[in-house]
C-alpha cells in the first residue's frame, strides 16, 4: 500500500493506546491491532503521558499493569489509569496484565478501568472486547451521556447541587466545583453554561493536568508566532477563543504556582498577554474550575495560592460521592441500562444482589457504577444477577469475611484501595489478621498450642489467652 494510503488509512481509524514495556508483546499487538485501530505505543507512564499530551483524540487504551520501574508490581499501572482517567474522563481503559490477582482486578476497575484480561489474551478475544468497548465510547459520545448521569438521581444530596446549578447558571462569578474522581464534575460545568445567558457562546474545556507546564501558559493565553521552540505560528488562546462563553479549567489543583498569578491577575482585572507580547487584551469569559482535592488543604500546605483560592470559590458546589447517594443507586442502575440498551441486553438483579447494590460504597463513584452495569450486561445479559455474581464485579470490601479467606492478598495496592474507598478500620483489621494467624497456625499444628505458639514466635500463654479471647478454644491442646 502506498506510503500516503496508509496515512489516510491510520487518519480514519480511532486511536489506541497500547502501554506495555514487554518490546515483543507491543510489537506482536501493535501489528495484529493495527489493522483496526492507529496505535501509539509506549513502554512506561511517562512515555504515556507523552503521547496522550500529544493526542487529544485517543478514546481507548490497552495497559499492563507492571511496568517499570517497578515491573513486578501494579503500583506504576494503577497511576497511570488515574492519569488517563484524569486527562479524559470518557476513555476506555482496558487492562492486560499477567498480574491478575483479584485484588489488582476489582481494584483496576474500581480506578476506572472498564476490563481486566490476562495474559496471555487470545487475539481474537482481545480484538473483540477493544471493539466492543469502542461501540460503547460512540454511543456515549453520541448521545452525550456523561452530562446527563451525572445529574441523574433524587437523593437530598443531589437534588442541593441541581438547585446550586439554578442558582449559579446566571451569575458571572467564578464556580468552584469539588468532588472525588467519578462524581460527574464536569457535567455539572456543562450543566452550568447550558443554563446560563452564554449558552449561545462557547464552552471549552482544557484539563490543567493533561498539558506540560511549560506550555499551560501558552494554550490558556495564547502566543505570538516564534515565541518560543517550536511555536511555528500564533495560538489565540482558550481566553480568546472562548469569548463570552464559559472557560471550564479542570483539575485546578495541578496549575503551576507561576501560572496561578497570572490567572488570578484575570479574575481581578480581566487582563492578560499572550505569551511573546506586550500588548495587553481583556477577557469576557465565565470562569468554572473544578478538582478532586480539597484546595483549602492545599493552600495550607502551600500549593496553592490562597488569594486565587477565594476568587475562585465565590460560588462553591461540593459534588455529593455515591456513598452519599444511596437512594440513586438504583435509578443510576436503571438509566445506564436505558442508555446501552441497543447494544448490551439489560439484566436485573435478585433481591440479594439487590441489597449488595444499595450497600456498595462505589468507591470509583458514577463512573464505576456505569462500568459495573456494563459489564454485568455483557456476561449476563437478558438474565437475573445473583449476590455471588455480583460481589465478584466490586471492589473487594475489607471485612472479616474477606480476611477469613485464606485467598485474600493483604498487599499495598489492597490497603491503598480500602484508605481510597473509605473502608479501612485499622483496628478491625489488625484484629482480623490476627484471627487469621492464629487460625491457620494452629490448623497447620493440628491445634496444639504449644507448636502453633513456636510457629508465631509467641509465648504458649500468650497464644491460649488470645484464643479464649477469640471464643474459639475447642480441640486446643
Amino acid at each position: 500500500m502506498p506510503e500516503h494510503a496508509m496515512k489516510a488509512n491510520a487518519e480514519q481509524l480511532e486511536t489506541l493506546l497500547l502501554v506495555d514495556d514487554d518490546p515483543l508483546i507491543a510489537e506482536s499487538l501493535e501489528f495484529i491491532l493495527s489493522q483496526h485501530f492507529h496505535v501509539l505505543t509506549a513502554d512506561s507512564r511517562a512515555a504515556a503521558s507523552a503521547l496522550m499530551t500529544q493526542s487529544e483524540s485517543t478514546g481507548i487504551a490497552l495497559v499492563d499493569l507492571g511496568l517499570p520501574p517497578y515491573p513486578h508490581k501494579p503500583d506504576e499501572g494503577f497511576e497511570l489509569i488515574r492519569e488517563l482517567i484524569s486527562r479524559n474522563p470518557h476513555m476506555k481503559i482496558l487492562v492486560l496484565s499477567g498480574q491478575d490477582e483479584d485484588v489488582n482486578i476489582q481494584h483496576a476497575l474500581t480506578l476506572g478501568a472498564v476490563d481486566f484480561i490476562a495474559k496471555p489474551a487470545d487475539p481474537d478475544l482481545l480484538l473483540s472486547r477493544l471493539q466492543h468497548h469502542q461501540r460503547l465510547l460512540d454511543i456515549e459520545i453520541q448521545r452525550d451521556v456523561q452530562t446527563d448521569a451525572g445529574i441523574i438521581g433524587d437523593s437530598l444530596p443531589i437534588q442541593a447541587v441541581k438547585n446550586q446549578i439554578q442558582q449559579f447558571a446566571g451569575s458571572p462569578f467564578p464556580v468552584l466545583i469539588e468532588g472525588e474522581s467519578g462524581t460527574g464534575k464536569e457535567m455539572i460545568a456543562r450543566a452550568l453554561h447550558d443554563k446560563s445567558v452564554r449558552s449561545n457562546y462557547p464552552y471549552m474545556v482544557i484539563n490543567c493536568a493533561s498539558i506540560a507546564p511549560e506550555l499551560l501558559e501558552a494554550q490558556l493565553f495564547g502566543h505570538r508566532k516564534g515565541a518560543f521552540t517550536g511555536a511555528d505560528r500564533e495560538h489565540k488562546g482558550f481566553f480568546v477563543e472562548v469569548g463570552e462563553g464559559t472557560l471550564f479549567l479542570d483539575e485546578i489543583g495541578e496549575l503551576p504556582l507561576e501560572l496561578q498569578s497570572k490567572l488570578l491577575r484575570v479574575l481581578e482585572t480581566g487582563e492578560f498577554y499572550r505569551v511573546g507580547e506586550t500588548q495587553m487584551h481583556k477577557s469576557r469569559a465565565r470562569i468554572v474550575t473544578a478538582t478532586n482535592k480539597v484546595l483549602s488543604e492545599e493552600v495550607v500546605e502551600g500549593r496553592f495560592r490562597a488569594d486565587l483560592y477565594h476568587r475562585l470559590s465565590i460560588l462553591h458546589i461540593s459534588v455529593p460521592s455515591l456513598r452519599e447517594r444511596n437512594d440513586d443507586k438504583m435509578l443510576l442502575l436503571d438509566h445506564f441500562q436505558q442508555v446501552y440498551a441497543d447494544t448490551v441486553k439489560p439484566i436485573t438483579l435478585d433481591q440479594d444482589a439487590s441489597e449488595l447494590w444499595r450497600s456498595y460504597s462505589f468507591p470509583g463513584n458514577v463512573r464505576e457504577l456505569r462500568n459495573i452495569v456494563i459489564r454485568l450486561g455483557t456476561k449476563y445479559p437478558g438474565t437475573t444477577v445473583t449476590r455471588s455474581q455480583l460481589n465478584n464485579e466490586l471492589e473487594t470490601q475489607l471485612s472479616a469475611e474477606a480476611l477469613n479467606d485464606q485467598s485474600t492478598t493483604i498487599n499495598d495496592s489492597y490497603i491503598v484501595s480500602m484508605i481510597e474507598a473509605g473502608e479501612l478500620r485499622l483496628d478491625e483489621l489488625l484484629g482480623d489478621i490476627e484471627s487469621r494467624c492464629i487460625r491457620i497456625a494452629l490448623e497447620k499444628n493440628n491445634n496444639n498450642v504449644s507448636k502453633a505458639a513456636e510457629a508465631l514466635h509467641i509465648n504458649r500463654t500468650t497464644l491460649y489467652s488470645r484464643v479464649q479471647k477469640l471464643g474459639d478454644n475447642k480441640n486446643v491442646s
